[in-house]
């Protein structure tokens, strides 16, 4: 099959046996090339030192004295940061554990940027070999923020960032107004939606995001979506799940929830803990799942036997950010621990 998702960097990486990525120094050559850290025209001799000992061997020790040297104290800090993160992703036995021990633990101070590339490349990993193109666009919103807009019984999900490229030269009509709000005259040419049509040309465009995905109730991209978490779940935690979407939460033994972003995480709080939300604010809802696992050996008791509902929401500015470090809030006993 077409490759697909080729600039999160995964060619650079060798895997394991479980078909973890494991980074190898081109990896940290092309973390190495990103204008971040590509040293000004008027950076000062220890910092092109610096810069190029590291493309010939992204790997080496550099000593505090030398990054100390540097005439800039932002490239100092730059060069703290980015040497800090490295360090910490390479004592780990892959890219996807040092997501893991990122998210678990402390991520102040590591830029964004560095965590939606890592995040980029272990969806990837989780990804691999998935033929159904509506769950490997569903899986862009792991590392690329979304606008959200209803339009005629759609629930549409396009990236933010190719909006905001295209609107730059044009409209993207009526579609495209929707999700960016804008008010020019509609030009002829829609925003696309993935669709029967298109789908098939997903993986050689999969780069450009450039396809709105429909996750409104029964179609394809709802379901994708679904996908496109249990293969996540599977692959980074090691847990086998089945997650269904539903259209609402009826239970009245709630026990758990897992709110994919910051503005869902709030709602389903509120609802949880009893409190009034207003109408205005449930709408925002786009997507609710239910999780099962496939067996109860790391469950917590608290949870075992039970679903775990999941929801995805836009904020009031109808942007979406997921953040699949918030499924390290499922309610399993890490590794070593009993359930």
């Amino acid at each position: 099959m077409t490759d697909f998702w080729v600039a999160s960097g995964h060619l650079f990486c060798d895997r394991d046996a479980a078909g973890r990525l494991l980074p190898t120094p081109d990896l940290w050559r092309a973390f190495l090339a990103r204008p971040e850290l590509l040293p000004p025209e008027e950076a000062c001799d220890a910092e092109l030192a610096l810069h190029t000992g590291l493309l010939a061997d992204p790997l080496r020790a550099v000593p505090a004295a030398q990054v100390a040297a540097l005439a800039d104290a932002d490239a100092r800090e730059n060069w703290q940061v980015f040497l800090g993160f490295r360090d910490r992703v390479q004592a780990q036995p892959s890219l996807e554990a040092a997501w893991l021990a990122l998210f678990r633990g402390d991520v102040r101070g590591v830029p964004p940027l560095f965590l939606q590339m890592l995040t980029h490349l272990v969806a990837r990993a989780a990804l691999d070999g998935e033929a159904d193109p509506y769950a490997l666009r569903a899986a862009e919103l792991f590392f690329r923020p979304q606008r959200a807009a209803i339009h005629q019984g759609a629930t549409l999900l396009a990236d933010e960032e190719f909006l905001d490229a295209r609107t730059a030269d044009g409209d993207l009509g009526t579609i495209g107004r929707l999700l960016t709000e804008a008010g020019a005259a509609p030009r002829e040419v829609e925003l696309e939606v993935l669709a029967e049509a298109n789908a098939a040309g997903y993986r050689a465009r999969s780069d450009a995001h450039d396809l709105a995905l429909d996750i409104a109730e029964d179609r394809p991209g709802q379901h994708g979506l679904a996908r496109a978490l249990e293969r996540f779940i599977g692959h980074v935690l090691g847990e086998a799940v089945t997650i269904r979407p539903v259209p609402v939460i009826e239970d009245r033994n709630w026990t758990w929830h897992v709110g994919l972003d910051p503005e869902a995480t709030a709602i389903a709080n509120d609802l949880w803990h009893g409190r009034p939300v207003q109408q205005n604010r449930l709408a925002r809802i786009l997507w609710l799942g239910v999780l099962e696992f496939a067996e109860m050996s790391r469950v917590l008791p608290r949870a075992a036997g039970r679903p775990v509902y999941l929801a995805l929401a836009m904020d009031a500015a109808q942007r979406v950010r997921l953040k699949p470090q918030n499924l390290v809030g499922l309610p399993l006993a890490l590794p070593g621990e009993g359930a």
